[in-house]
């Protein structure tokens, strides 16, 4: 991303402070994560200290200081999920994909993630990729499945 495009993020939000979760947000979804460079850029138009943007960028989980994987995968280790093999599924997945929960695969196209419910019981294990469920997920279904994300 490039600085105009910042720019044009802090523009559409007026440069106003209160706005600074809204303008990582935005900047989070087009990158995947938040560059320092960019968050020295936000720091000086909105005139707030480098620290406080920081304090924001690292309080929230859902933003990231680290390159994150383009596909977002989130394996269920609820207790319905992890009674019905979720702990399986994570685990060949880590294995399939080389990488462990929190990370992202070396060309950038996952990041693995858990989660202790995914209001989806009755289909456990389930898992989530961009949003889209899969319920009843076996080992020998998930190539399968990420091969749609390729």
């Amino acid at each position: 991303m490039d600085l105009e495009k910042v720019r044009q993020i802090l523009e559409r939000y007026r440069y106003e402070k209160s706005s600074l979760v809204s303008i990582l947000q935005d900047i989070q979804a087009d990158l995947n994560f938040l560059p320092r460079g960019i968050l020295k850029e936000i720091s000086n138009c909105l005139d707030i200290p480098l620290s406080m943007v920081y304090e924001v960028a690292t309080f929230y989980k859902a933003f990231s200081l680290e390159p994150k994987g383009r596909h977002k995968i989130k394996v269920c280790l609820g207790t319905a999920c992890h009674v019905r093999g979720g702990a399986r599924l994570l685990d060949y997945i880590e294995s399939l994909l080389n990488i462990k929960r929190g990370e992202s695969s070396s060309d950038l196209r996952f990041n693995l993630e858990t989660v202790n419910c995914l209001g989806a019981c009755a289909l456990g294990p389930v898992m989530v990729i961009d949003g889209d469920y899969f319920g009843k997920v076996e080992t020998n279904k998930i190539d399968t499945i990420l091969k749609r994300y390729q």
